[in-house]
């Protein structure tokens, strides 16, 4: 089966007024939709991250994909990831959007026309699951007032209140927390205030992206020991991580200083991190993550999942994925909540106590929806966001705000 076409579809979705330590996400989330045409009549979906950056390095990469047999893959990531050459011999590379984020649009797009073709679930692709469903956590946020259902939340209380209604509404069994955002002790407050609401069954992560000091995050990691689950990135770098892991009672996580496998050498001979948070968008691919989940084992690394804005085609994606890692220690994180819109047959996927069932039927086991496809497309051309800032978008609101890196 070779691909005689590859298309990106970029598209714009609503996104409330979340905040992280980067500043605040635009009133729209940017995606782009892939699609391989096979000479068989199968067609495979992927989704990725969105924006100008992944259109050109797909469109650069399209010679490269066409006529190409989509069961032999390995030699289009070699050819991907031949950094060695010089920059104009590598016109796929995008700032933002690396050889292994490329890699990885094309890859599950490719998987799902295979599960197609073969009536099988990506899942039996990557050799087979070893659960049929999913836990995710619930991803709190601090947020500003906006047009959606949610209110204002910037307190303790209140953050206490999105908790109830995501519980509620979703069964999520664990929380998480989008920190780096208020000062340091209030969200110490916040999280005694969860722990106090949901008792000690309900384990809580809390995530800063970095924006405190070596100090700051030594000192909240012994106030906040027996309260959390993990602490994720609460210092940049790898060194700085190591620091704080030395007299750190809680178990620290990242999505920020081990994002490739050439970082795992030094994080484990540093012993900055215990858990690394996959993600297939950004690790290479879905047989990546695979492999990322046997060298945590080997090094005694724990495996959870990030995420960001997404729509339903790569929740399906993280679906497969973390159905086929044994090694996932703890629920993957999700977004998916905080969207409204959906690109997929028969609307937004269903989370049941918390968890995510490996969807039925062949390849991801999800159908575009050509109307909505084509219904966020136009809300893109429509907007003039190209490229995510979130540090424009706080500025927006207040002139003098900056962001917050290993300094509070």
């Amino acid at each position: 089966m070779r691909v005689t076409d590859l298309r990106a579809t970029p598209v714009a979705i609503a996104d409330p007024p979340l905040r992280s330590a980067f500043g605040l996400h635009a009133p729209f989330a940017l995606r782009t939709i892939v699609e391989v045409d096979t000479d068989e009549g199968v067609v495979g979906v992927a989704e990725t991250y969105g924006g100008d950056a992944p259109l050109r390095a797909l469109d650069a990469a399209r010679a490269l994909v066409i006529g190409r047999d989509a069961y032999r893959l390995t030699p289009l990531r070699v050819e991907l990831d031949a950094a060695r050459r010089p920059a104009e011999e590598r016109p796929w590379e995008a700032r933002g959007f690396a050889a292994p984020a490329l890699f990885s649009a094309i890859e599950v797009a490719c998987l799902d026309a295979i599960g197609r073709q073969t009536g099988r679930p990506v899942c039996d692709l990557l050799g087979g699951r070893v659960r049929d469903e999913i836990p995710f956590s619930a991803y709190l946020f601090f947020k500003h007032a906006g047009d959606d259902e949610w209110g204002e939340v910037m307190s303790a209380e209140a953050l206490v209140g999105e908790a109830r209604q995501m519980r509620e509404r979703y069964g999520f069994g664990s929380l998480k927390v989008k920190g780096g955002v208020l000062e340091p002790d209030r969200e110490v407050a916040a999280m005694r205030a969860l722990r106090e609401a949901f008792g000690p069954s309900v384990p809580l992560r809390l995530d800063p992206n970095a924006a405190w000091s070596v100090a700051t995050s030594t000192r909240i990691a012994e106030e906040l020991a027996g309260t959390l689950e993990y602490l994720e990135d609460p210092t940049p770098g790898l060194d700085g991580m190591a620091k704080v892991a030395e007299r750190s009672p809680i178990p620290l996580a990242t999505n920020m200083c081990v994002t490739a496998f050439e970082h795992l050498p030094a994080a484990v001979a540093k012993r900055s991190v215990s858990i690394v948070l996959s993600d297939h968008h950004m690790w290479g691919g879905m047989r990546a993550t695979v492999e990322l989940g046997r060298l945590c084992r080997v090094f005694g690394l724990g495996v959870s999942m990030h995420s960001n804005s997404h729509l339903g085609i790569s929740l399906a994606a993280m679906t497969h994925v973390a159905a086929a890692v044994p090694e996932l220690t703890y629920a993957c994180d999700t977004h998916y909540p905080w969207q409204t819109d959906e690109v997929i047959t028969g609307g937004k996927l269903r989370f049941h106590d918390g968890a995510l069932p490996v969807p039925p039927g062949p390849g991801l086991g999800v159908e575009l929806d050509r109307d909505a496809l084509a219904r966020l497309h136009e809300r893109y051309r429509g907007t003039d966001l190209r490229y995510r800032d979130d540090v424009a978008e706080m500025r927006k609101t207040d002139p003098d705000w900056r962001p917050h890196v290993g300094d509070w």
